[in-house]
This record gives C-alpha cells, structure tokens and sequence, in this order.
C-alpha cells in the first residue's frame, strides 16, 4: 500500500481550521463549491467538481468517521475514482505558536500509480486552499482551483 502525506502551517488558532474541516461549509470553502450531506461520524458528504462552464468532472462520496474537536478529521471515501474508492484521508491538528499544524494523509492506495502522483500535487494545492481560506477568508475550491496538469 502507498501513502500522500503533507504538512501544512496555518497561522490561525486550531479550532478555526478545525471548522474548515469538519462542517460542509468549510469543505465548501476550500475543496468544491459544491458540497452536500451531513458532516458526523457515520454520515456522508458528497462533492460534485465542475468546470468554470459548469460541466461535472467527477463526483466524490466519503463517510466522515472520526472527528476528534480540535485534533482530528478522518474520512473514507465511498465513491469517486476507483484509486480511491476504500481508501482514508486524515487531518491530524495542533498548534504550534501562531500556527495550526496540519498533518495531512491520504492512505492504503493499492499503488504508486501516475494518479497517486496528480493527486498528491492537488491535495498540496487545496491545503493552500484550506490555508488561504482561514488565513484571509478566501479559498479556492473547484472549479477555482489551481489546475495543475490536463486531468483537471
């Protein structure tokens, strides 16, 4: 199995970008405009990535399954690509001064694939996302995202 991991600084208080994490309006803010359903353990949370033009690119499901306030956020995705289908993404926290750290990991992809690679580069891109919406109020969810190659 192979793993994204990234570390991300953000000059707020931890209970700040916990709320980006953990409530729909915050993933809203920093991954997809459009994002729906139920932020709780056991509940899920869908995400539809568009085009500017609106056209749909994709569709993400995960069940939200740990939520520890001010420390951590796990997801598992249910649907999406098929790399990622049953795979886990956590957000471990604590602060550090000024800063919340943000411990980033997307885990148990079957393999080091060129997808793993495009993902990893767009995961960076949303945690500066994440990072510019609780540092200025403003992210750049999809479809205003950082395009980083022709997958997206």
């Amino acid at each position: 199995m192979a793993d994204i991991i990234h570390r991300a600084g953000i000059k707020a208080a931890v209970a700040k970008v916990y709320a980006a994490l953990a409530t729909v309006e915050g993933v809203a803010g920093w991954w997809s405009r459009e994002a729906s359903g139920v932020s709780s353990p056991g509940n899920v949370i869908e995400l539809i990535f568009n085009t500017p033009t609106g056209e749909v690119l994709g569709v993400i499901k995960f069940e939200v399954t740990s939520m520890i306030p001010d420390k951590q956020v796990v997801w598992r995705f249910i649907s999406g690509p098929d790399e990622w289908v049953g795979t886990h993404a956590s957000f471990d926290l604590y602060q550090d001064g000024d800063y919340t750290i943000v411990l980033f990991a997307h885990r148990h992809w079957a393999e080091p694939v060129e997808f793993m690679a495009h993902c990893s580069t767009k995961w960076a891109t949303f945690l500066m996302s994440l990072k510019a919406l609780v540092e200025t109020g403003q992210g750049h969810p999809s479809p205003d995202d950082f395009k980083i190659d022709n997958w997206n």
